[in-house]
């Protein structure tokens, strides 16, 4: 099902109630010592250097025929999750001692110590009579061999891979007391073609790069794509004839609407928390000023007057403050104001120029791009601005933008020359660089919210 333009209506996957409504705990499996001890396994994540956690994760058995391949599927995408996130070391399936055929039955403990796991997860794939697949996972503790968590979940074939990254969000939250960000998306602007003749089209994949799907055809410029934090809805800019146009575009069932044509230009259109309105900056002469719009009701409301350029408006996660880029003091730095407008204080405080802030959703943290020596770097500093970390920096970094428990930062790369953009990934302790799979170049990422 398409609409005028082509487009698939209906972009995919149940919601996450629907995953879950067959969810049941998995209770001791025999043999094994008493499941969900009262001093649960926590493993705290420091700032600092870190050796990443041997974890084992053999292939999930096959509960009925023909389902090995999924069970293989299942494994690899945890142990993808798992190794990108930095915190966990998947250890090699050639050094596996013990062949997991039966998960009801206690792990061979000795076997798996004995490769240094400290951590194992096995798992089994059924296909049921009505069809749909059953899945179930143990964590296990080698060390004190017990099983740490155990569930099971019910959901049709075809969304196996979104499984997989539900139950990568509960090992990393069983291990770390954080919230996973495995079952989330991004949108981010595709690019192809020449440097001189790019052609960019919004795009929406999974975390880990899969399920890319394209929401515009590329006959018109897109920007700025951000995401709304409490629906899975999409604000962004369109450049075609005439006046720049900002749309909303529903994920789920492909249907976008005008929010408004703007005389001029706008930037940077961002969703408050509660999904009810969107902050944007728009160009009058030659500074431009932070105008908010209730989307029920389509009002607008001015909240900067300043002879400057004030822009990438970014809410905190409760709706009280806003992060913005302006150049009143000079040259760009970020400044925090009162979410309905008022006296704004500038946070920002170190050599060259500040840009692109972005507030974390847990609210610790400001995310930005840095400009200074010839080099862009991406950092955070707390929300006072104190603290500034550079997570990393090069000929061109830009366009930070947080994983849904603040705890990753992915950003675009312009190597220079004839080259185009990349998306990279950093941990807010600036470890574990990694590159993020896309089918051609890409720019400008905004993460989702957990799926719903």
């Amino acid at each position: 099902m398409t609409d005028k333009d082509g487009l698939p209506n209906m972009l995919y996957r149940p919601s996450r109630r629907q995953i879950i409504a067959g969810m049941a705990a998995l209770g001791a499996a025999s043999g094994g010592r008493n499941a969900f001890a009262q001093a649960p396994k926590r493993i705290p994540i420091p700032e600092g250097e870190f050796v990443p956690l041997p974890i084992a994760i053999p292939n999930f058995v096959a509960g009925t025929p023909g389902d090995a391949e999924v069970g293989v599927g299942v494994a690899q995408v945890i142990t993808n999750n798992l190794k990108r996130s930095g915190l966990f070391a998947p250890i090699d399936p050639a050094a596996h001692i013990e062949r997991i055929t039966n998960i009801d039955a206690a792990p061979q403990f000795q076997s798996w110590k004995q490769i240094s796991a400290q951590f194992l997860v096995t798992g089994r794939m059924t296909r049921q009579g009505d069809g749909r697949l059953k899945a179930e996972f143990r964590l296990w503790d080698v060390n004190q061999q017990q099983q740490l968590t155990g569930q099971q979940y019910q959901t049709s074939p075809e969304y196996w891979r979104r499984i997989a990254h539900i139950i990568s969000d509960q090992i990393y939250e069983r291990l770390t007391s954080e919230k996973g960000y495995f079952d989330s998306r991004v949108v981010f602007v595709d690019e192809t073609g020449s440097k001189e003749r790019r052609v960019k089209r919004l795009a929406l994949m999974d975390q880990d790069g899969a399920n890319v799907r394209y929401l515009t055809k590329g006959s018109d410029l897109v920007l700025t794509p951000r995401f709304s934090p409490s629906t899975q809805e999409i604000t962004y800019m369109e450049f075609g004839q005439g006046d720049p146009r900002v749309y909303l575009f529903n994920v789920e069932t492909g249907q976008r609407e005008i929010v408004g044509n703007f005389p001029g230009m706008s930037f940077s259109p961002r969703f408050s928390p509660d999904g009810q309105r969107i902050i944007m900056s728009l160009q009058q002469g030659g500074n431009s000023n932070l105008f908010v719009m209730d989307l029920r009701s389509k009002s607008t409301t001015r909240l900067t007057d300043t002879p400057a350029i004030d822009t990438s408006p970014s809410y905190s996660p409760d709706g009280a403050r806003i992060c913005f880029e302006s150049d009143r003091g000079g040259k760009p730095q970020i400044y925090v104001m009162p979410a309905t407008g008022g006296g704004a204080q500038r946070i920002s405080f170190g050599e060259g120029s500040y840009s692109t802030p972005v507030w974390s959703p847990r609210g610790d943290y400001i995310a930005f791009t840095k400009q200074g020596g010839g080099q862009f770097a991406i950092g955070i500093m707390k929300t006072d601005g104190s603290g500034e970390r550079i997570l990393t920096s090069g000929f061109h970094n830009e366009g930070p933008t947080f994983a849904p428990n603040g705890r990753v930062v992915m950003f675009f790369r312009e190597p220079g020359g004839s080259g185009g953009p990349s998306l990279f990934t950093v941990d807010i302790s600036g470890r574990n660089e990694l590159r993020v799979p896309t089918p051609g170049f890409a720019s400008d990422p905004a993460w989702s919210p957990l799926l719903s």
